[in-house]
Formats: structure tokens, sequence, C-alpha cells
């Protein structure tokens, strides 16, 4: 576990509970080291408590590529027929 001191002039200024600030702050770091390639999406999912297909569907929506496909993955996914 790590601790993090915040003054509460943080929570004031967000407007959030210390809760759910804690709770976004987990998705933000697991979204950012997702998004590096430091962590796969299932271990990122468990750092903030979400099942796997949630996290990566709020990645989508956070406008972090869930998916890396090279070239040839995509012409397969794309051709019709």
């Amino acid at each position: 576990m790590i601790h993090i001191d915040l003054p509460e002039s943080v929570l004031l200024t967000t407007g959030q509970s210390q809760e759910d600030f804690i709770k976004e702050a987990k998705f933000l770091l697991a979204l950012k080291l997702f998004e590096l390639g430091r962590m796969s999406s299932g271990r990122a999912a468990d750092l903030c408590d979400l099942p796997r297909v949630d996290f990566l569907l709020l990645a989508g929506r956070a406008g972090v590529p869930v998916a890396d496909l090279d070239e040839e993955e995509l012409s397969r996914e794309f051709t019709h027929g």
C-alpha cells in the first residue's frame, strides 16, 4: 500500500469526497500505466478494482487505445467477405 498525503484543499477544489478522489486517482494511475505499456489491462483493472472489460471500456472512452494491432491485423479486422 502506498500512502500519499494531500492537503484537504485538494478535495475541496475537486468537490469530491475522499473516497471518490481515491477511486478516480487509482483509475487515472492505472490508465496511464496501461497507456505507457507498463501494465497489462488485467493488472490495471485490478489496481482500480474494476472488471477488465469495464476498465477497457472506460479506457477507450478516455481516449486511450485499448488494442495495439499492426497493419496486417487491422487489414484482417476490417476486410469483409
